[in-house]
């Protein structure tokens, strides 16, 4: 009924939780208390002893204990606060260390969506595990032995009656857990494929607009909206039909309770007083295990996602890089094999080197390769055969923020965060205002900007209210500013207007002089410069050499150049 690995993981809430179950079973208490008092009251009205002294102490001590039960129930409420709140805080941030754990390519281990959902959604789900469910499940036990001692004093048959019903409904529960189990199982991964699918889709909204293909993405997502829906309703049935169950045991038990306790008045075997208070009392036997019944669906679907979660803090933790960098180092890669699935291989057997202060281009048709070379030197993801050197050590064994401070990566979609064109520059509070425009006027982003709010400007989100090229452009404004060893630009002038793309290139080739810079793109003129261009085919390296000496080869890449060239000037024709 409750999951041992997460009180053995969560040793921080056990205090809190003893001091909840204390402060309801002090509560409870003061109820039985309150409960004797109020039977004395109606005795002796029965019997006609009742005196205006008697009715004055009796309502005082029922108001005192009335107050001390609300403080100790405010004071429960309060220790399940602190601890949800900690058990909150200490999973987010042992997730958020897991990923920390896993470097950049945490991506090939776990879904961004799914590890969104559950650090959000499902840790929420175990509030209320261990604010509510786990303390009431503890109580459920307390409180029955608390009520059976008290009640034998009057009656040990009727009390033993109603002992002997409060078990059947945790065995209720029990039987309800293994199919809630799966279940539930079923509703986290239906709810994680559709948040999959619906971040995928509102991303690529505009893209499927434009390919009229959002008709077809809308039935996906409304089949994965009827399934989830059929999931949901299962999960809504299972928890009415086990509760309908519990409150025929709960309401059934107290009924026999009361009978026992009227048969034995009627016998005169229990007095008028003991009569009265264990009617009274009889439903207290079954109210805690009830309301833990309420508490158990919810509980459940926390324990569910508690499994994806331990799913993610199991993943072997990457063995942390302790190598640095220097200012001049060469890139290698050695026979390296690269496969994002089992039916087909990215890169194949690829083998060359960038050496330091080289203006390298890497070129080839769609799909080819060029992208994952990038990211695997990026640490996006692992090498899985052969080796990738980074000055005179293996990628894996390279700290990663010195690797990040040695190498800028650029790409074709940058990041414009909602703020202002300075918030967006300098993130970190690092630059003068001097430096920041001086950057601004190299890529000719100035005199955009000092017609707005300078460096003032908001930017939405996305940098929406900016032209693609203004947004390439600052995105290069804040990659200069980094001021790395190592620039690896992929396809950072596509979908650009010609003047934008023409000015980023020379900035590249200005930067190149004094950098080492990787170039990756399709259009073939941007690389004629480069000191080595590598030409990739269906992930194998084809061709490599200068941009005069592969057009003589008369190969693929001389193809490929001749053929853009004759579109390039078709369309000025």
């Amino acid at each position: 009924m409750f999951d041992k690995r997460l009180l053995k993981e969560m040793p921080q809430a056990k205090p809190y939780i003893y001091r909840q179950v204390f402060c309801q079973w002090v509560a409870l208490i003061m109820n039985v208390l309150f409960t004797i008092l109020l039977c004395f009251l109606l005795r002796q009205m029965f019997i006609s002893t009742l005196s205006w002294y008697q009715i004055i102490i009796t309502v005082f001590l029922m108001f005192l204990l009335f107050g001390i039960r609300a403080y100790v129930l405010k004071k429960a409420t309060h220790y399940a606060f602190q601890g949800a709140s900690l058990v909150k805080k200490t999973l987010r941030q042992r997730v958020f260390e897991k990923v920390l754990s896993l470097g950049s390519h945490y991506q090939d281990e776990v879904k961004t969506s799914e590890l969104v959902q559950l650090s959000v959604e499902g840790i929420n789900q175990l509030e209320t595990y261990f604010s509510l469910y786990l303390p009431q499940l503890f109580y459920s036990v307390l409180a029955p032995f608390t009520l059976f001692i008290v009640t034998v004093f009057f009656d040990w048959k009727s009390g033993l009656v109603l002992f002997i019903c409060v078990p059947l409904i945790p065995i209720s529960i029990v039987l309800v857990q293994k199919f809630a189990k799966k279940l539930l199982a079923k509703y986290w991964n239906s709810y994680t494929t559709l948040g999959d699918s619906f971040l995928e889709n509102l991303q690529a909204l505009t893209t499927l607009k434009i390919y009229q293909s959002d008709g077809y993405k809308q039935q996906q997502m409304n089949q994965e909206a009827e399934n989830f829906r059929r999931v949901t309703m299962r999960v809504l049935i299972m928890q009415l039909n086990s509760i309908s169950v519990m409150d025929i045991v709960a309401y059934g038990g107290a009924g026999l309770g009361s009978y026992f306790a009227i048969m034995h008045f009627q016998n005169q075997t229990l007095s008028l007083f003991g009569a009265l208070f264990i009617l009274l009392v009889s439903f207290e036997f079954f109210i805690p295990l009830r309301q833990l019944g309420s508490f158990f669906h919810i509980a459940m679907n926390g324990i569910a996602a508690s499994e994806k979660i331990f799913k993610i803090l199991d993943l072997p933790t990457t063995k942390q890089g302790t190598e640095t960098l220097s200012q001049s180092f060469d890139i290698s890669l050695e026979h390296i094999d690269f496969q994002y699935d089992q039916n087909r291989k990215i890169l194949q057997d690829i083998s060359l080197t960038i050496q330091s202060h080289q203006f390298v281009g890497i070129v080839g048709k769609s799909g080819s390769g060029k992208s994952t070379i990038a990211k695997l030197i990026m640490g996006y993801h692992r090498v899985q055969k052969g080796r990738l050197v980074i000055g005179q050590h293996v990628r894996e064994s390279i700290i990663d923020s010195d690797f990040m401070n040695h190498v800028m990566y650029v790409t074709h979609d940058p990041m414009i965060f909602k703020g202002t064109v300075r918030e967006n520059l300098d993130i970190f509070s690092k630059y003068t205002d001097e430096q920041l425009w001086s950057v601004l006027e190299k890529v000719r982003l100035a005199p955009f900007f000092k017609t707005q709010n300078g460096l003032d400007t908001f930017l939405q989100e996305n940098g929406s209210n900016l032209s693609g090229g203004q947004k390439q452009r600052l995105n290069l404004a804040r990659a200069l500013l980094k001021d790395s060893d190592v620039y690896i630009f992929d396809e950072a002038t596509s979908n650009i207007d010609v003047e934008s793309e023409n000015h980023i290139l020379k900035m590249i080739q200005e930067l190149a002089q004094i950098k080492t810079v990787i170039l990756i793109t399709h259009r073939l003129q941007s690389v004629v410069e480069c000191d080595n261009i590598y030409v990739l085919q269906q992930g194998r390296l084809v061709e490599q050499g200068t941009h005069h000496f592969l057009l003589q080869q008369h190969g693929l890449y001389q193809t490929m150049y001749q053929t853009q060239q004759e579109l390039e000037v078709y369309s000025h024709e």
